[in-house]
């Protein structure tokens, strides 16, 4: 299973985070509904599983979406903060989802 959010191959979406590591990468925020996929939020964590179970920003989700918040994650073994900034960065400037900010 996977989705593409910009140039990136993610895995998932999941409806939980049970499937997803806790290792770095870039995350992304879906609303399902309607048979599609709407980009909610996207950000960068060291531990992504732990960065979306305990997120600040879980009410603008849940405001943000009329149908399934799902989850999926590109990860970067490779990558440092800095580097995953930059994809963050880059996908919010392509979607310009409505919660969070860089």
């Amino acid at each position: 299973m996977g989705i593409t959010v910009g140039r990136y191959a993610f895995e998932g979406p999941y409806t939980s985070t049970d499937n997803i590591q806790d290792k770095a990468g870039v995350y992304a925020i879906h609303c399902y509904r309607n048979g599609k996929y709407y980009l909610v939020d996207v950000g960068e964590s060291g531990t992504v599983k732990s960065r979306i179970e305990n997120h600040g920003r879980k009410s603008c989700w849940q405001r943000n979406c009329s149908g399934t918040l799902t989850f999926s994650v590109y990860y970067t073994p490779n990558l440092h903060q800095q580097g995953r900034m930059k994809i963050e960065k880059e996908i919010r400037d392509q979607y310009n989802p409505p919660c969070g900010e860089v």
